[in-house]
């Protein structure tokens, strides 16, 4: 058997939720784990940087902030992918993937703007500005609301799943325009001192506890998103049963 035959047999695997839950629950208390240990070894590192000589303590809202941007476009991301496996593979765990990052997504969107915000307020001297960077993570956050209202308007998953996937998909077009913002317009946003072709910016005692804090937080994103996943697969499944119950009972009821 090829490699590609074999990585293609395990990935086809995964279609089945039961395997899913199988493996998830092996997975979940390591991941888990490491999330909580990497969020304090990020936090107490953070602590431990020096303050900027410009910004001054505020400057360690920085460690909260950024990661909880990175991961607003990154969970955004991985609903677009999971899109992806709904409208062309049919995959049975794409739509509960897509669904399940939502209220996550909008919950690190939510984080990035509020400590935008409070960030914003001593250093620019304003709670808010329509510049380019903030606006779009703004609709992006709209964009999560709007897809959990066409979630919750439709009783059957199966009905929501592909217009949310193509809504998804036409939404991740403002994924690039976050990233690129900065460097489009001149906005009152500070450029990308990270994810920079020739290099970070920011010194070393302050990337590196940004970076365990990125860590720790996709690892948080991980983790939750699998305990999503299989609340969804669970709440299915009990409504499958109510459904055939149901039809059974109208079956009986018909009878002569």
């Amino acid at each position: 058997m090829s490699d590609t035959t074999a990585s293609q047999g395990w990935f086809t695997s995964l279609a089945n939720p039961t395997r899913f839950l199988a493996l998830s629950g092996r997975i979940l208390p390591y991941l888990a784990t490491a999330a909580v240990v990497s969020l304090l070894v990020g936090l107490y590192m953070s602590f431990a940087a020096p303050e900027d000589y410009q910004q001054g303590i505020t400057v360690r809202i920085m460690f909260i902030h950024v990661p909880a941007a990175w991961l607003a476009m990154m969970c955004y991301s991985v609903m677009a992918i999971a899109s992806i496996g709904t409208l062309v593979w049919r995959h049975p765990l794409a739509d509960v993937a897509a669904k399940t990052a939502l209220p996550i997504g909008a919950a690190f969107t939510f984080l990035s703007l509020l400590t935008g915000s409070l960030w914003g307020r001593p250093m620019w001297g304003t709670w808010w500005v329509w510049d380019a960077r903030l606006t779009s993570v703004f609709v992006l956050f709209l964009m999560y609301l709007g897809l959990m209202a066409l979630h919750r308007a439709m009783d059957d998953p199966a009905r929501a799943a592909r217009p949310a996937a193509v809504l998804t998909l036409v939404g991740f077009i403002n994924i690039p325009i976050i990233k690129f913002s900065v460097d489009w317009w001149n906005t009152l946003h500070q450029p990308a001192s990270v994810m920079r072709l020739d290099g970070p910016t920011i010194h070393p005692s302050m990337l590196y506890p940004l970076l365990v804090m990125a860590v720790a937080y996709t690892l948080i994103f991980f983790t939750l998103h699998l305990m999503a996943m299989r609340n969804e697969i669970l709440r299915r499944r009990v409504q499958a049963m109510r459904r055939q119950a149901a039809q059974a009972i109208g079956a009986g009821g018909a009878r002569p």
